[in-house]
């Protein structure tokens, strides 16, 4: 099947079937091309990007209408509640109040960035993530900021009490930059850059190669050709690195 485009107001016909074909035949180039990127790639997540470490810790928030009892009023209330759990997390009041708790050098947005806080649907759990570059700082800043969290939610709220599910963990693993996807990115990226530079080279390419160019770009037909034996084209090449030396 063949596709058309126009260009200068003349019709240009583009064989899909030899694009397939020159692809083919450069695919070694294409695949030595995407593995290169992706090489580049992970040796760029190494040295350019500084890995992170990502600490959680979990809390539940109950509502108690009463102090002795817990009703399935309360529960559902709790529940209800979390997305404001999660906005009073992430105050400038709760921030501003575990960064002079641990002395850290680093503003309310600063920390801001390296915090995130998840609520899953349906639950009364609430996790606070945080990442940093040192895991015994990422742990230190998520308990500081539960704790924080816990004070203020209960102060705003009027919540009886805020407790923890899990404290925040050290971790042992860095949680990004992932070497596996970013490498796997660059090879693809390698890859289709490639392909579309030997496309682009093809369709600017005007030079009149076979028979059929002939008549498909000049509109002429061709009366026979010529062919050159073997030992004439060897010859035509010594006396061109003669006249070249």
């Amino acid at each position: 099947m063949e596709n058309q485009v126009i260009n200068n107001s003349e019709e240009i016909e583009i064989d899909l079937g030899e694009i397939f074909h020159l692809i083919l035949s450069k695919l070694g180039i294409i695949i030595l091309s995407g593995i290169i990127l992706g090489v580049v790639s992970i040796i760029g997540t190494m040295l350019l990007i500084t890995p992170q470490y990502e600490s959680t810790t979990k809390i539940v928030v109950l509502t108690k209408q009463d102090s002795n009892t817990l009703t399935s009023q309360d529960m559902q209330t709790s529940a209800q509640l979390t997305k404001d759990y999660a906005v009073l997390i992430t105050s400038r009041t709760v921030l501003e109040g575990a960064i002079a708790q641990l002395n850290l050098n680093m503003s309310y947005e600063q920390l801001l960035k390296k915090l995130s806080v998840e609520t899953a649907t349906d639950t009364r759990i609430v996790s606070i993530v945080v990442k940093d570059e040192d895991p015994y700082t990422a742990s230190q800043i998520a308990n500081a900021v539960r704790d924080m969290a816990a004070e203020h939610i209960q102060a705003v709220m009027d919540i009886q009490a805020v407790n923890v599910v899990d404290s925040a963990n050290i971790p042992s693993e860095k949680a990004s930059p992932s070497f596996s996807k970013n490498g796997i990115i660059g090879g693809l990226l390698g890859v289709i850059i490639a392909m579309a530079v030997v496309i682009i080279v093809y369709l600017t390419n005007d030079t009149i190669k076979t028979e059929e160019d002939v008549e498909r770009y000049l509109a002429l037909s061709v009366l026979g050709n010529i062919p050159l034996m073997a030992e004439e084209t060897k010859s035509k090449r010594q006396k061109s690195r003669k006249r070249r030396k």
